[in-house]
């Protein structure tokens, strides 16, 4: 049974910011000062990007002192492509399927 693709995930993850982030934290854990020095973003811009990753439920957040680290969470990608992989074979097997034109 195919499940439907979250598209607030599909959202997050069409910023190429965003997706710069989310490739960055699958590598490590890394606080906003960290981001900001690998994405040349500002600050403020940086910030309003990873609350909508977080509000998708892709990264989370862990406080460190006065500092605040955001990790990735590989469930929620795993979960995406294994739905991704699901519509890949419906279409496999199912491809060959036309409905008739009224």
């Amino acid at each position: 049974m195919l499940t439907s693709v979250d598209p607030d995930v599909i959202r997050a993850l069409s910023d190429p910011l965003r997706l710069r982030i989310v490739t960055l934290l699958a590598r490590e854990t890394l606080c906003t000062t960290h981001l900001v020095e690998e994405t040349g973003a500002k600050q403020t811009n940086l910030s309003n990007h990873l609350k909508v990753l977080r509000e998708a439920g892709l990264v989370e957040t862990e406080p460190c002192g006065r500092f605040t680290y955001y990790r990735l969470r590989p469930e929620v990608l795993a979960g995406l492509s294994e739905q991704f992989a699901a519509l890949a074979e419906s279409a496999r097997t199912t491809g060959g399927n036309k409905r008739a034109c009224p």
